[in-house]
């Protein structure tokens, strides 16, 4: 872009001198006297936009030629929820990790100063205690020799200016910035020449395009896989820690460059109750959070959202909280979601009416995003919650498939969109390798 870019300013440039050098064409009566404005707001105009064109140049996310090709290069591939953050180390061309790691958020951010000290420095250590080639290299011989091409995949909208802010990261939220790791020269933290920051769903976007559709999925609707259209948009919908969203399109015009991820903040629309009992839900998760006229469907559909939905249960119908289960519950920290999770199994129970309202809303707003892609290459179900809770989303007749097949007119359309349940939990991981690979080929 900036190739095609600079020689259109230079251009523009030329032509604004011609026009001032030429005043008299835009002067009274052509006598030449003067200066034209239109010339001077061309002239300004232009200036501005090639200070803008080389601000945007020194900013970009395209990664700068810093690779020394006198050193191994390795790929970190990091995949960074809300509860987890999890690494992997793999040689560049490689799918198969030389190194996985996960390290939980809560427990790891309590002494460090900054989330790349936190996490990724731990990582890099275990790289060279356990990497037969690093540990043979020595840390002295690993920094002279070894550089490192990270993408960290951040559960938050991702800056131009490469960094994040996750809401979900720690008790308040927390900062990644992929410049400064970059920048960072405490011991290993220092292999670190290129470090891209991506939304965590542009890597799960990218990581359903590596899935074995043959072992690592499962159909949520009949011949799902024969209705797949390769031309056409995917989507990605996936509940965890938080709730994540994307799109993948080709283009019409070079579909050989295969698919491209958009992120998206759709688990922050609207939750849109569909029912009494949810309306009154609502009502609760307003006060809880203080919002006057709305809440984040993210507040229903997440590991955490499951939390809010038994607690609004447990204030609601007192005398069916199972105590031992309650008080668990409330000492859980933020594996709250968790207690509930694994006790929904227990018949007639507040986990399991908490877990069906949770899939019921989760089904819904996964068939309102098949309703705006209508995304015929596949509507992908991702995130920890699908294979932990299968039995809640599988089979016509579950909470989760009931509710997405619930679009009264568009019924039709719905039913002819594959879907699929990922039963994975390293898509994010995967997709981070992917992108980390392209920012490698880049420099």
């Amino acid at each position: 872009v900036y190739a095609v870019s600079l020689p259109c300013l230079f251009l523009w440039f030329f032509l604004c001198i011609v026009i001032m050098s030429h005043s008299s064409w835009c002067t009274a009566g052509g006598s030449g006297k003067g200066v034209c404005p239109f010339s001077v707001a061309l002239f300004v105009g232009s200036a501005f936009s090639y200070l803008n064109y080389l601000r945007l140049r020194n900013k970009s996310t395209v990664a700068k030629c810093c690779i020394d090709e006198d050193k191994q290069t390795f790929i970190i591939a990091g995949d960074i929820g809300g509860t987890n953050s999890r690494f992997a180390l793999h040689r560049p061309g490689q799918k198969d990790p030389l190194l996985l790691h996960i390290y939980p958020n809560e427990e790891a951010l309590k002494t460090a100063s900054t989330y790349h000290h936190a996490t990724l420095e731990p990582f890099l250590k275990k790289c060279l205690a356990e990497v037969d080639e690093w540990k043979e290299l020595g840390e002295n011989g690993v920094l002279s020799q070894i550089q490192v091409v990270a993408c960290l995949a951040t559960a938050g909208p991702v800056t131009t200016n490469n960094d994040v802010f996750m809401v979900n990261l720690g008790k308040s939220g927390g900062s990644i910035d992929g410049n400064e790791i970059e920048r960072c020269q405490d011991g290993l933290l220092s292999l670190v020449v290129r470090c891209k920051l991506v939304n965590d769903f542009v890597g799960q976007g990218y990581g359903v395009l590596d899935l074995d559709l043959d072992k690592e999925v499962i159909e949520l609707l009949p011949e799902s896989m024969a209705k797949m259209n390769n031309l056409a948009p995917i989507c990605c919908v996936g509940a965890g820690t938080g709730l994540g969203e994307c799109f993948l399109t080709k283009s019409s015009l070079a579909t050989k460059l295969g698919y491209e991820c958009y992120p998206s903040e759709g688990g922050h629309a609207d939750f849109v109750p569909r029912g009494s009992l949810e309306v009154e839900l609502l009502d609760y998760l307003k006060r809880k959070f203080s919002s006057e006229h709305r809440i984040s469907v993210e507040r229903v559909v997440s590991g955490r959202g499951l939390a809010n939905v038994y607690e609004f249960l447990a204030q609601k119908f007192p005398s069916r909280v199972q105590p031992n289960v309650h008080e668990e519950f409330l000492n859980a920290g933020d594996q709250q979601g968790r207690v509930i999770g694994m006790n929904s199994s227990t018949e007639g129970s507040l986990a399991q009416q908490a877990a069906q309202i949770m899939f019921a809303a989760y089904g819904s707003e996964v068939g309102n995003a098949a309703l705006k892609f209508i995304p015929t290459g596949g509507m992908f179900v991702t995130g920890g919650l699908a294979p932990k809770n299968i039995g809640m989303i599988q089979g016509e007749d579950s909470p989760f498939m009931k509710a997405y097949l619930d679009k009264g007119r568009m019924n039709g359309l719905i039913e002819s969109i594959p879907i699929f349940a990922v039963m994975n939990e390293d898509v994010g991981l995967r997709g981070a390798r992917v992108c980390a690979e392209r920012e490698y080929n880049a420099m």
